[in-house]
């Protein structure tokens, strides 16, 4: 899979750009604050229209702008796809091949990325929203059925939060409704946690070889999904869900009441990393957790590969200068797999030689782009 164009209008700093992009690596160089990260969050949000940066999609638009505009032209499966996102004020409309797609989860998963910025080398000692995230926005490419499920969830859960809140004005009369969207609730969230305990499984297998690699056999890797609800375990299958949720939501019912909110489901779980048995968030060094979230990037990408036929893209957000030696070998060794790169530096003095003799440079300039070499 390669992304062989894009197209911006009205997108960040750009106005207008249009680029041809070689199937193996793609720098883009230019000093900080010129359009390079956006550059790169293009790519990602043409993907998954999704920002890593905002949650907020008129950030996305150039100022003083109504719209902003991606197009790309991906090589997927020997076959060429277009594909385009608009953003306005008003949402997102995506079409794929020319035609519009009514959900975004019929979009999502056309085109592959895995983006590692130096944020991302915190995602072992970062909070459980940041690991939710991780785990919703790859599960997505390869599922994105999972997408409607999880947008489902979160209306379900708003609407039951402010049930639980108004409950003590007039309690009799809500149980019922209670009750329908508590059972609601469980059916989508027993989905969710499905799905993630199946991913972080497939993650698994593939991260433990790559970490003990980047280790020299020192350290043993392994995930583990943190369900709130203790009855979930790994092997769990989707009946044995619903029945933990169930007895969960009845046995805190009174306490959810009190607090006004939901206290338990895929919204409040978290992901762990235990390195030689032991929880490296706690107790591990920075360079353990540093290595933990790189082997589990490089085993994104090999897991994508694995379940859609191709490998994704991949996007480094000035994240090579963040790593050691050892470690960004085995990043740069992801390059021999012919996997399609894409850059972001202020400088290439600090690139491996053997990058640079296969790269195609942009210099990136106030939201212009120009091909140095070809």
């Amino acid at each position: 899979m390669n992304l062989q164009s894009i197209e911006l209008t009205n997108f960040r700093n750009y106005d207008r750009l249009s680029l041809d992009f070689s199937d193996s690596v793609n720098v883009f160089l230019g000093e900080n604050a010129q359009g390079k990260t956006n550059l790169l969050e293009a790519i990602y949000v043409l993907a998954i229209a999704k920002s890593p940066r905002t949650s907020h999609d008129k950030d996305l638009i150039k100022w003083d702008e109504d719209y902003g505009k991606i197009k790309g032209r991906v090589s997927r499966h020997g076959d060429i796809l277009p594909l385009e996102l608009i953003i306005s004020r008003k949402g997102k409309k995506a079409k794929a091949n020319h035609l519009e797609k009514r959900r975004l989860s019929d979009y999502v998963g056309l085109c592959n990325v895995v983006m590692f910025a130096p944020e991302d080398l915190g995602l072992v000692k970062g909070g459980p929203a940041l690991r939710r995230r991780f785990i919703d926005m790859e599960i997505g490419q390869i599922a994105p059925v999972y997408i409607h499920a999880l947008g489902d969830y979160q209306k379900v859960l708003q609407q039951r939060n402010a049930l639980l809140r108004d409950f003590s004005h007039r309690a009799a009369s809500l149980e019922p409704l209670l009750d329908i969207l508590t059972e609601k609730l469980i059916g989508l969230a027993a989905e969710i946690v499905h799905r993630r305990l199946s991913f972080v499984s497939m993650l698994n297998k593939w991260a433990a070889p790559i970490h003990a690699e980047i280790s020299q056999g020192r350290e043993q890797l392994s995930l583990v999904y943190q369900s709130s609800v203790r009855e979930v375990s790994d092997d769990s299958d989707s009946s044995k869900i619903v029945e933990a949720y169930k007895a969960g939501y009845g046995q805190l019912r009174r306490r959810e009441i009190d607090r006004g909110t939901t206290l338990i489901g895929p919204h409040r779980d978290d992901l762990q990393f235990f390195v030689n048995e032991r929880d490296v968030q706690l107790f591990g060094s920075q360079g353990q957790q540093r290595t933990a979230a790189l082997s589990v990037k490089l085993a994104e990408i090999e897991l994508i590969r694995h379940e859609v036929g191709e490998y994704p893209l991949l996007l480094l957000d000035d994240v090579l200068s963040e790593l050691d030696d050892i470690r960004q070998t085995h990043l740069l060794g992801v390059f021999k797999q012919k996997v399609q790169t894409f850059v972001t530096t202020t400088s290439i003095d600090g690139l491996d030689k053997h990058l640079l003799d296969r790269a195609t440079l942009f210099q990136i300039q106030k939201g212009k782009a120009e091909s140095v070499k070809g």
